[in-house]
């Protein structure tokens, strides 16, 4: 059953089975070749010609997305109506009413079974508890799995489950991630929806409430909802101010925006909800993928399934420690760098099964993001040369180009300071707008993390950096009761 856990996914579609040391040794020395001939042709600085134009190019990409970001948002699409009070006999006879199903027949409360993964959790674990007792949907028909390793008894001693049950995961072939122990525990779910939340996450009391409704009016092809996150210790200090701002943006609107063009969803690690004869039948989570989420959202749409959006939102904690936010980022890069390799393995079967839309799509999300935050210092390094710093194109190119080069910059930099404001407008924590323009400071802590997962995609592909949770309490819980959903 280890061994079943660790190989769930299709050997062509997993990470185990990709050399990354071999490709990127491929890749470097295709560089060189270009390199070297780009030197041979008799135009000075070629190469820096193209390098600026791939960098400008993936620049306007992300921008462009972010502003149809911020058009989607001043023109929201019809939402969907509050969800209704639910209507139950007893505790095993639940029923949604009438006018909640798709056929105008009423339909029972579906079971629903969340998997918790925890690892190395003790200081955390009470509160967790704590925070799952209060959720509102009846308890007959809600099934959590607390997901434990077999070989951490300190969580284990730790835990008071009450009405939840335990799922241990035997020690496997040396891997120890998220995804491996979802797919172990996922067996021994009980609920016809399978979700997921975090060991840190408060999830509203009533959020199964909105899944359970959005199911029931979803078409079969949707087989994933994927809520909001946001922080509940976004004052903690300067880089949880940021990480709350980055986190409002990603969820409250470029989110909704890749919805809204047809794009395939990268998936959040947490508040996503599963049919769970879709997860059985596209073979659960990557176990060798550090981002599993990402690479879920893609293979579900590779199979003719949408994810959807729901305003249901569960706080999390905001890492808030620099060497830990640079670790855990570099594993979100590094998991994102896979699943690109992954799946970028046959661009023509991708092409096929995404479709035209979808596929550029893809390269938008994880191609241009990616070659931006490798690209940042010469994308600085161009900041110089629009500002009239010393730079080899200064004296190389004609004037309009540096003209259009600085409004292209400026628009980014105009465009992601819109997205921001709009954001923490949308969680009413007006406490973080003098912080905004901190976020210049911000990313190129991102671009380091980016480095960094370069390196380890060679050296450690698998490694899952463990991000220890419960560095600050629930005391600052206050930030729930004014956030918007």
């Amino acid at each position: 059953m280890t061994n079943a856990a660790e190989k769930a996914v299709e050997r062509h579609e997993s990470c185990r089975s990709f050399d990354f040391a071999q490709s990127l040794g491929m890749g470097l020395s295709i560089g060189v070749a270009c390199f070297l001939m780009l030197m041979a042709i008799p135009i000075p600085h070629l190469g820096l010609y193209i390098l600026s134009i791939w960098t400008v190019a993936t620049l306007l990409a992300t921008t462009g997305l972010r502003c149809v970001a911020l058009a989607c948002h001043f023109r929201p699409t019809s939402r969907a109506p509050p969800t209704p009070g639910l209507i139950w006999s007893n505790s095993t006879q639940l029923v949604l009413p009438a006018h909640l199903t798709r056929k105008g027949r009423r339909a029972r409360l579906p079971r629903i079974s969340m998997l918790v993964p925890l690892y190395k959790e003790t200081a955390i674990a009470s509160a967790l508890i704590t925070r799952l007792t209060r959720l509102s949907y009846p308890q007959a028909l809600l099934d959590v799995v607390l997901v434990l390793e077999e070989k951490d008894h300190l969580t284990r001693d730790t835990l008071s489950p009450r009405w939840m049950h335990v799922v241990e995961v035997p020690s496997g072939s040396g891997i120890t991630t998220k995804p491996r122990a979802l797919n172990y525990a996922l067996p021994f779910c009980r609920g016809d929806i399978i979700g997921i939340w975090d060991a840190e996450d408060a999830p509203a009391p009533d959020q199964l409430e909105h899944v359970a409704h959005h199911f029931a009016h979803a078409p079969p092809e949707v087989a994933c909802l994927q809520g909001v996150l946001d922080y509940y210790n976004p004052y903690t200090n300067w880089l949880s101010r940021c990480f709350a701002i980055e986190y409002a943006a990603w969820f409250r609107l470029l989110l909704p925006a890749l919805r809204r063009l047809g794009f395939a969803i990268p998936l959040g690690g947490t508040t996503l909800f599963l049919r769970r004869n879709v997860i059985e039948k596209v073979g659960g989570w990557d176990s060798h993928n550090v981002t599993e989420d990402a690479d879920l959202g893609m293979r579900l749409a590779r199979r003719g399934y949408r994810t959807e959006l729901i305003p249901t939102v569960t706080y999390e904690e905001a890492n808030c420690q620099m060497i830990a936010w640079v670790r855990q980022r570099s594993r979100w890069l590094k998991g994102y760098m896979a699943t690109y390799l992954v799946h970028m393995r046959s661009p023509r079967r991708l092409l096929k099964e995404l479709g035209a839309r979808q596929f550029i799509g893809f390269q938008l999300l994880f191609l241009c993001t990616i070659s931006q935050f490798l690209l940042a210092p010469f994308l600085w390094w161009l900041w110089g040369a629009a500002l009239g710093l010393p730079h080899p194109l200064s004296d190389k190119v004609h004037s309009d180009f540096l003209i259009m080069l600085t409004a292209t910059l400026v628009l980014a930099g105009s465009v992601n300071g819109a997205i921001w404001i709009v954001a923490v407008h949308q969680t009413n924590r007006p406490r973080l707008y003098p912080w905004i323009p901190s976020m210049l400071l911000y990313f190129p802590l991102a671009t380091l993390a980016a480095y960094k997962g370069l390196l380890e995609i060679v050296m450690a592909p698998f490694y899952w950096h463990k991000t220890t949770h419960g560095k600050t309490t629930e005391a600052t819980d206050h930030s729930l009761s004014s956030a918007k959903h």
